[in-house]
């Protein structure tokens, strides 16, 4: 049976939790590194309030889910439009190379035209090369590299 890509509902969460596990463990979010459970309940509720810019997609394949993709909508000073950036893709192991990460981006991609987007971007690890292979069939890699700082802590410039 094909992948399936539909919206989030209310009644997925049991079996969007463990990709959701899956996904951070990926990242090395597990263990003493997992995030808290405040921000997994915090993160589910923004997929369901019409105020928040956060929308969620699975894929299902026979009635399982078997990946998600979380994107959410936001201004940008480079372009008139809103533009898409795709927070988090993930398919389950099992299901890798079948298709599923694909039909999640297309799927995101043509949200984001419908709501008037004109582009829809993601980051990976570099690490990550089965999903940068899948990455280059489906969009371009411009050669950004991504910093990051909490702004919770002291930094000190040398």
């Amino acid at each position: 049976m094909p992948v399936q890509v539909r919206e989030l509902v209310q009644g997925d969460y049991a079996d969007w939790l463990p990709l959701w596990a899956g996904y951070n463990a990926f990242y090395g979010r597990q263990g003493d590194t997992e995030l808290p459970g405040e921000i997994t309940r915090t993160t589910w509720q923004r997929f369901f309030d019409p105020g928040a810019p956060v929308f969620a997609l699975v894929a299902e394949e026979a009635g399982q889910l078997v990946g998600l993709a979380h994107y959410l909508f936001h201004p940008t000073t480079t372009q008139v439009a809103y533009t898409c950036y795709l927070n988090d893709l993930y398919t389950e192991p099992s299901r890798r190379g079948r298709g599923v990460g694909r039909a999640l981006i297309e799927s995101v991609c043509a949200r984001a035209k419908v709501a008037g987007a004109e582009r829809v971007y993601w980051q990976t690890h570099e690490s990550n090369a089965a999903g940068r292979a899948l990455y280059g069939q489906v969009a371009r890699f411009e050669g950004f590299i991504v910093y990051e700082r909490e702004v919770s802590s002291t930094w000190v410039r040398t």
